[in-house]
């Protein structure tokens, strides 16, 4: 199949031919749900962690005798029902990740990018470039693309179209080896250029 190239100011430019397997692949929204969900989960920290009575520090000697002082038995001051003491069931650090296979992976990967394709919110470039960084420059030339909420894909980092975007609400700068299938999915457009296009497909042929 062909997609459309324009240039900065949205004018049809040429047309690139790409793969049917990786552009028009039908969408699976369970694999693409399992995906999306493993990668939000992948991203929990999963560091919060409380102290149980034998993590107390103290409390090491009896407080007072078994018998005779009147007061209830106890053991430890770190008993967790003495102000100070440990949880009884205490939070414990935990490991959200889930296991995705790369062949799931790249499947969803390729269902989004067809999906993407078939709503015209996949939008190529020639080139997205900035000599200065100009955050009123970018938004101008993405309001020529029909894109003010949108992903930028781009072959390489390159820090003048970063810090033009960096402040711009609805608008992220990614390089091809920093896609994702939230931010895919997350942004109104995608705005990528023809050499990343290509780089992507190459990595899901």
């Amino acid at each position: 199949m062909k997609l459309s190239v324009v240039n900065e100011s949205g004018a049809a430019k040429s047309d690139v031919e790409v793969s049917d397997v990786v552009f028009a692949a039908q969408f699976n929204e369970p694999l693409v749900h399992q995906v999306v969900t493993a990668y939000q989960a992948g991203g929990r920290q999963g560091t919060r962690a409380q102290k149980n009575r034998s993590a107390v520090s103290g409390g090491g000697a009896k407080p007072w005798r078994q018998k005779g002082t009147g007061n209830a038995r106890a053991g430890t001051i770190r008993s967790p029902i003495w102000r100070g003491g440990g949880k009884t069931f205490p939070a414990t650090t935990q490991n959200f990740d889930q296991k995705v296979n790369k062949k799931m992976y790249r499947a969803a990967i390729r269902a989004i990018l067809s999906e993407l394709v078939r709503q015209e919110r996949l939008v190529t470039v020639d080139e997205m470039k900035m000599d200065a960084p100009k955050t009123k420059t970018l938004i101008e030339k993405l309001n020529k693309l029909n894109a003010s909420n949108a992903l930028i894909v781009v072959m390489e980092e390159d820090r003048n179209l970063a810090l033009s975007a960096r402040n711009v609400y609805g608008v992220d700068v990614n390089t091809v080896g920093q896609v994702d299938p939230v931010s895919l999915i997350r942004h109104e457009k995608v705005v990528i250029t023809a050499d990343a296009l290509k780089r992507i497909e190459e990595s899901l042929a």
